[in-house]
């Protein structure tokens, strides 16, 4: 996409970081330089606000939710297993339980 109009940073480059630019996961310089377009460019300025508005309602929709601890954990044994196939990694789970018991 293109409004048509010569910017230093070119649309479909800001469009292609707007979520960087949302999520605050780019560095200043950049950030000012994508600032600068949405200032200056309405087009991308609109779809910065589609995507804004977005992001919103997917925080608030999905914001909160936490994995079940069976999901977690059979995750947790993908990764183990698959680090131990492909990495050649070897490593020994072990577990402790202390138990404290008050003497009558």
């Amino acid at each position: 996409m293109s409004c048509g109009d010569h910017h230093e940073t070119d649309c479909s480059e800001v469009l292609a970081e707007v979520w960087l630019f949302l999520d605050n996961e780019c560095d200043g310089n950049r950030k000012a330089l994508l600032k600068q377009h949405l200032d200056e460019c309405s087009p991308c300025l609109a779809e910065y606000g589609i995507d804004e508005h977005l992001k919103e309602l997917l925080a608030k929709k999905c914001g909160g939710e936490h994995a079940p601890e069976a999901l977690k954990e059979r995750l947790r044994a993908t990764i183990r297993k698959t680090v131990v196939e492909q990495g050649g990694v070897a490593f020994e789970v072990t577990q402790a339980q202390v138990e404290i018991r008050k003497t009558p």
